[in-house]
């Protein structure tokens, strides 16, 4: 199990370094002059100008200011950010929570109807169900998120007003920030109704982010289930006798999960790059919200920081998600 750990763990360091490229060469491709961006309509002499890209280092070869970057990272420093003069790590820290709630919420909602719609297409080959709830999931899989967004707003929002449009909460409520977490704070403060704004407003966004998520998880979780239903061990658990719920449970759904699981972990970065339109859409205070500003910006520390953050959370996450397949199914330990 130890080699397993080890095998899996080596491929972060050639993963980590494409990243830091990725990271450093986005920020500098995007068009437009942070400085002059933070100059605004009052401009900067070209003695000025040079000036502070000599103090931004941005006068450097690129070579340079690479190794310099990927220094600063080793040592646990992302830069303060040009806009607000605080350490990257310390806003990505303050919205994160923002995004994880959101995220969290989406991933329990795609699987709590993904799996089971999978299971039930699955087990029901061919008939209505099967078709609609595929059908179903390919639309889901096909809609863009920013129409799919604006449709509910519309809808639930605007035609029937029963959903909030932005925010993470009413402007009624107001009070310290514990967790991070709205749906724990509300609770923690004690106010009534904040629990339930906290919810309402977090219902579309969860709906909207966990739509593809939920469409890719039903789609792998059938086809996995029919492949485990044409095993011999299944048809001989069936001659058995044994109940039909038994048999897709215990013995088929079992085996099943485990590219689902894999599925499901591969999803995460699918949620944090969805997370950046969502939360624009509905004005989410997180880091996708976050990262849109600080590329208007040019804020070149804030973006390479939080794509740096945001790719070791999908790094962490899928390694969990490869060390749970070898818990699952010991045999992949040994490949």
């Amino acid at each position: 199990m130890l080699r397993f750990i080890f095998s899996k763990l080596a491929y972060l360091i050639p993963t980590f370094i494409g990243v830091t490229i990725v990271a450093f060469g986005f920020v500098r491709i995007l068009p437009g002059d942070p400085v002059l961006l933070m100059a605004g309509e009052r401009g900067v002499s070209p003695e000025r100008h040079a000036q502070l890209l000599a103090n931004l280092g941005f006068d450097r070869p690129i070579w340079e200011q690479y190794l310099d970057y990927v220094w600063n990272v080793l040592h646990g420093d992302l830069g303060a950010s040009l806009v607000t003069k605080k350490p990257v790590i310390e806003e990505f820290m303050a919205l994160f929570p923002a995004t994880a709630e959101l995220a969290l919420c989406a991933i329990i909602l795609a699987v709590i109807i993904g799996v089971p719609a999978g299971v039930f297409a699955a087990v029901k080959r061919g008939s209505w169900f099967d078709q609609a709830s595929m059908g179903a999931a390919l639309v889901g899989y096909s809609m863009p998120i920013f129409w799919w967004a604006l449709l509910l707003i519309v809808l639930f929002s605007t035609t029937l007003h029963w959903t909030p449009v932005s925010g993470r909460i009413s402007l009624l409520y107001f009070f310290p920030s514990v967790t991070g977490f709205m749906l724990i704070d509300s609770l923690l403060s004690g106010q009534k109704g904040a629990f339930a704004s906290a919810v309402w407003h977090l219902i579309l966004p969860t709906i909207v982010l966990a739509t593809i998520p939920m469409a890719v998880i039903a789609r792998q979780t059938r086809s996995a289930m029919i492949e485990v239903l044409g095993e011999d061990y299944v048809r001989t658990a069936r001659a058995k006798g044994l109940p039909a719920r038994r048999v897709v449970g215990m013995h088929a759904l079992r085996n099943a999960l485990i590219p689902v699981v894999t599925t499901i972990g591969l999803q995460i970065g699918v949620l944090l790059a969805g997370a950046i339109l969502t939360e624009t859409i509905f004005s989410w205070p997180g880091i996708g919200k976050w990262m849109v500003d600080s590329i208007f910006r040019r804020d070149y520390p804030s973006v390479q920081g939080g794509l740096l953050l945001i790719a070791m959370i999908v790094m962490i996450v899928n390694l969990i998600v490869d060390l749970l397949y070898g818990l699952i199914n010991p045999r992949i330990r040994h490949k």
